[in-house]
C-alpha cells in the first residue's frame, strides 16, 4: 500500500506514526510556511525552507533500533543556554546545511532519510518557503482584517475565515508545488489529510494549485482525520463538522471517502455523518485518543481505525481503490 500523508508539525507526526503500522510505502508531504521559532530564524537568516515540520516528519519515520532511534533523538534535541544556538534543534541545523550544500531540498531530504533510516520519504509541499495570509474577523470593531504569517494566524484572538498562500520569493506568482509530492499523490493508494493545525498545517496543501489538482485527480482513497479538540485561536469554537465545512470552502471540488474522529470529541455524531456524506464520504468514530497523554492520538488505535476505514480488516485483496 502506497500511503501519502499531508500536514505539518505534531499532527503529521501522529499520522505518520500510525501509518507506519500499516505500510512502509509511506510519503510525508509537509507544509513550508512556518515562520516562528528556530525554523523562522533559519528561514529569515538563510532564505531556506523552514526545516522544523520536515524534521518532525523525519523523526516519525526514523527506523526502529539503536541507530535510527539515536538519530531521531539527536534530530529532535534542542540546544539550551542563551547564545546564538539557543532554541535551535539539531535536525533543523543539519537540514539547513544540507539545503545549502546540495541546493535541492528534495535531494537533501532524501539524504536525511537515509541518515535516520527512514521508512518512507519526506517531501516539501513546495520547493520554496511560502507565507500564509488570513482573513480574520473580531480584531477591529467587527471589521474584516488581514494578517500574514503562520505564527500570527495560529495565535490570533480573532476568528479565521479563510486563508491564501503567498510566494514571497516571487510576489507575482502563485505557490509552486514540489513535483515529487504531486506525483506521490497521483500514485498513492491512500491519501490522508490531518490532524493538525487546520488553517496553518492542513488547508495550505489545498491551496497549491498542482497539489490541489492531484488531490482531486488521484484514484487513492482520501481520508480526513479530525483533531481531538479545537485549537485556541485557529479553530476555537469549531465543531467537528465545521472543520469539514471549512475544508470544502477552500476546495469545493475535493471529495473524501472517509472522515475519522475520536468518539468523545464528537458531540453530535449525526451531524458529522451528514457533513461527511456531503463531501462524498463516511464518518468513522472510534476511541482513538491516547488515554495517557491529553490531546494526542493513540497510534495503534488510529492505525486500526484507518484500516477499518479502508475496508481491509480482513486483509482481502481488492479493498484498495
Amino acid at each position: 500500500m502506497r500511503a501519502v500523508a499531508l500536514g505539518g508539525g505534531h499532527g503529521l507526526h501522529a499520522t505518520l506514526t500510525a501509518l507506519r503500522r500499516l505500510t512502509d510505502e509511506l510519503t510525508a508531504v509537509v507544509t513550508v510556511a512556518d515562520d516562528g521559532g528556530s525554523s523562522g530564524r533559519l528561514r529569515r537568516e538563510l532564505g531556506l525552507l523552514p526545516p522544523g515540520d520536515l524534521r518532525q516528519a523525519l523523526a516519525a519515520l526514523a527506523a526502529d533500533g539503536d541507530d535510527g532511534s539515536l538519530w531521531a533523538d539527536v534530530f529532535q534535541h534542542r540546544f539550551g543556554g542563551s547564545g546564538a544556538l539557543a532554541g535551535h534543534a539539531v535536525g533543523n541545523l543539519l537540514l539547513a546545511g544540507l539545503f545549502e550544500v546540495l541546493g535541492d531540498p528534495v535531494r537533501a531530504l532524501d539524504e536525511a532519510c537515509g541518515l535516520v533510516g527512514a521508512r518512507g520519504r519526506v517531501l516539501p509541499m513546495s520547493p520554496e518557503p511560502l507565507d500564509i495570509e488570513a482573513e480574520v474577523t473580531g480584531l477591529e470593531n467587527g471589521e474584516l482584517s488581514r494578517i500574514r504569517g503562520q505564527v500570527a494566524v495560529a495565535s490570533t484572538p480573532g476568528q479565521v475565515l479563510r486563508i491564501t498562500l503567498r510566494n514571497p520569493g516571487h510576489p507575482g506568482a502563485g505557490p509552486r508545488a514540489c513535483e515529487e509530492a504531486v506525483q506521490a499523490v497521483l500514485d498513492a493508494d491512500v491519501v490522508v489529510l490531518g490532524p493538525g493545525s487546520w488553517f496553518t498545517s492542513v488547508l495550505p496543501h489545498l491551496l497549491v494549485p498542482e497539489l490541489h489538482d492531484a488531490l482531486i485527480r488521484t484514484s487513492a482513497t482520501r481520508v480526513v482525520i479530525l483533531n481531538l479538540v479545537p485549537q485556541p485561536g485557529e479553530t476555537a469554537g469549531f465543531s467537528p463538522e465545521r472543520h469539514l465545512d471549512v475544508l470544502f470552502e477552500h476546495a469545493p471540488r475535493l471529495r473524501v471517502d472517509a472522515v475519522i474522529a475520536d468518539r468523545d470529541s464528537v458531540p453530535t455524531p449525526a451531524g458529522l455523518r451528514r457533513a461527511a456524506a456531503e463531501l462524498g464520504g463516511r464518518a468513522y468514530l472510534a476511541d482513538i485518543a491516547d488515554p495517557d497523554v491529553a490531546g494526542r492520538h493513540d497510534p495503534d488505535a488510529l492505525a486500526g481505525c484507518v484500516r477499518e476505514a479502508l475496508g481491509s480488516e480482513s486483509g482481502e485483496e481488492g479493498t484498495w481503490r
